[in-house]
């Protein structure tokens, strides 16, 4: 695996892609995408049961399992943000690099 960095993002920041093969780039996107569709589900279940479908009074609110649905939250949206960095040799280099 290789890393490219892109300089010159609009903001300013770099943009690390990792060129991988097709195949590993299918897993990666399949199991990722799966795994962060099912954490952020679960973590709004988690969430639902905590405040007891939005219905408990503040003193009632189970604040541990509130707490885990936000981390499965954040885990899936965290796991979905990186999978977005890896692409084939293939899929050319975005328009930031253009030059």
């Amino acid at each position: 695996m290789t890393g490219d960095q892109s300089a010159g993002s609009e903001d300013g920041s770099e943009r690390r892609d990792v060129v991988v093969p097709l195949r590993v780039y299918k897993a990666v996107t399949v199991f990722s995408t799966l795994f962060a569709v099912v954490s952020v589900v679960a973590g709004f279940i988690l969430v639902d049961v905590a405040t007891q479908r939005a219905s408990a009074p503040a003193s009632e609110i189970d604040v541990p399992v509130g707490i885990a649905g936000i981390a499965c939250i954040l885990a899936g949206t965290v796991v979905y943000a990186f999978s977005t960095r890896f692409r084939t040799e293939e899929m050319g280099k975005s328009k930031d690099d253009a030059t």
